[in-house]
């Protein structure tokens, strides 16, 4: 594995933070680690977050009018990780529009999204961490 992508729901995990030591137990450069987050509706107060997308950046059709974020889908991530729970119609979206090679989620969406499903408490992000090098080690992902 060479490039590592998050799409986080900021209403399950606003520290986003969390997923910078990703980098340094997966054997990969920072600039490899990438993160995007959904947050529901944009805040009042300024955002220093380009990687960052509201609902407001939907059309009733599905397009996505941020840039950062259609930039973000057009990568090639070989990991992507959909780090959400249950039904999410604009993060099932992202991920579908999505050019990565291999898919994660959690269960409770639509599982024909992602290629790997992981049952386990989404905030415990240390575990999953764990859990997911597991899996990406078992499946020839990781070296």
């Amino acid at each position: 594995m060479v490039t590592l992508g998050f799409l986080v729901d900021e209403a399950l995990i606003p520290e986003l933070e969390v997923f910078d030591s990703f980098a340094l137990d997966y054997e990969l450069q920072p600039k490899d680690v990438k993160v995007f987050s959904f947050q529901e509706v944009k805040k009042k107060t300024p955002s220093l977050r380009q990687n960052q997308v509201n609902n407001k950046d939907f059309s009733w059709k599905g397009e996505i009018h941020n840039q950062n974020a259609v930039e973000f889908l057009d990568k090639s991530f070989d990991v992507l990780v959909g780090y959400y729970q249950g039904k999410h119609e604009f993060m099932d979206l992202m991920i579908s529009r999505s050019n990565a090679a291999f898919k994660v989620g959690f269960p409770g969406g639509d599982e024909r999204l992602f290629d790997l499903i992981i049952a386990m408490d989404p905030k415990r992000v240390n575990n999953f961490k764990e859990e997911l090098k597991k899996y990406l080690t078992v499946l020839g992902k990781m070296a």
